[in-house]
């Protein structure tokens, strides 16, 4: 066996001893307040009993690419078991000369992109075996229809809805030097959102907002928050809004916890208005079958249609999405 597929993830606790480990691998060097820490490890132990929905979501994406193609799949975390370094040494011992790396992050950014590149340069004994990232998929077919058919499903029975698109807020320092000549990460997911609304067979009024500010206070991050921003419309006078978790791909902690239950709860105390969430693609057919063409497009070409979009390159410049400085 020459070649193979690396599934690689931020990684999540599998029980509830993984819980404050997991964190602090997450978080070392970051500067994140303790209360903060605490917070997000009663979400993990009181909502999930301690196992990251991403950990299932990972292994139901697993089987279907493995039964979208011909090569066997390996799966790597930068954060938590199975880690990276592990799961490039198995790929040696089996034989593994060279892999293409599929990742869990849809848009261009140091935390979505360049750090993952990282992990696998840094896992890499020997320089074996040979992995290459796949580009950026937000701009494909596959990921937008099946965005756009989630979002379909949840506008039924709705007269007038805005459509609230949210992705992960960032430092604002990260998100104006994201791509190769900054600004990328917000380019990007507006990009999308667009796609994703030019699909429905209706026009809707959209916004893009952000959510799970996890930094320091003193620190600016992207913004609107979601929840504020359902607060804003309601004020306006809008009674429907359609939550869209275009950042993610899957729904782990921060969709399924972050928006079904704290932003649930805000909008609960607006009276008369109605919030629904939309699915992330997670497994959808195809997005699977545009992952697996993504591959094959590696291998031999051509280039897919990426609808003219930026930043959808796999190969970044040295500037690219440099690392966050810390202070």
């Amino acid at each position: 066996m020459t070649h193979a597929l690396l599934l690689v993830s931020f990684g999540g606790p599998e029980g509830p001893d993984d819980v404050v480990p997991f964190l602090t691998n997450v978080t070392r060097g970051r500067g994140i307040p303790t209360e903060r820490l605490e917070e997000v490890a009663r979400h993990y132990l009181d909502e999930f009993g301690g196992v990251s929905p991403l950990n299932g979501h990972c292994r139901e994406l697993i089987a279907a690419l493995e039964a979208a193609q011909d090569r066997p799949v390996y799966w790597g975390n930068r954060n938590w078991h199975p880690f990276l370094a592990d799961t490039l040494m198995q790929m040696r011992a089996d034989g593994v000369t060279d892999a293409y790396a599929v990742v869990t992050s849809a848009f261009p950014s140091y935390s979505g992109c360049r750090q993952y590149q990282e992990d696998i340069a840094r896992a890499q004994v020997d320089g074996l075996p040979r992995v290459v990232k796949i580009r950026h998929y937000y701009c494909e077919d596959g990921f937008l229809d099946a965005q756009a058919r989630n979002v379909l499903a949840q506008l039924d029975g709705l007269a007038e809805p805005r459509l609230v698109f949210t992705a992960h807020s960032i430092p604002l320092a990260m998100a104006e030097t994201s791509g190769p000549s900054g600004g990328a990460y917000v380019e990007s997911l507006r990009t999308a959102a667009q796609l994703v609304v030019d699909r429905l067979p209706t026009a809707y009024h959209w916004q893009l907002v952000f959510q799970s500010r996890s930094g320091s206070a003193d620190v600016p991050w992207l913004e609107p928050d979601v929840g504020d921003h359902l607060e804003g419309l309601y004020a306006e006078g809008v009674r429907e809004a359609v939550l869209v978790p275009i950042g993610f791909t899957s729904d782990h902690v921060e969709v399924v916890y972050d928006l079904d239950v704290q932003v649930a709860s805000r909008a609960r105390g607006l009276e008369g208005m109605t919030v629904r969430r939309a699915s992330t693609v997670g497994t959808d057919p195809g997005f699977v079958q545009m992952l697996a063409a993504l591959v094959a497009e590696r291998e031999t070409g051509p280039e897919l249609d990426t609808h003219g979009c930026v930043a959808t390159h796999d190969v970044c410049p040295s500037h690219c999405c440099p690392p966050p400085v810390r202070t």
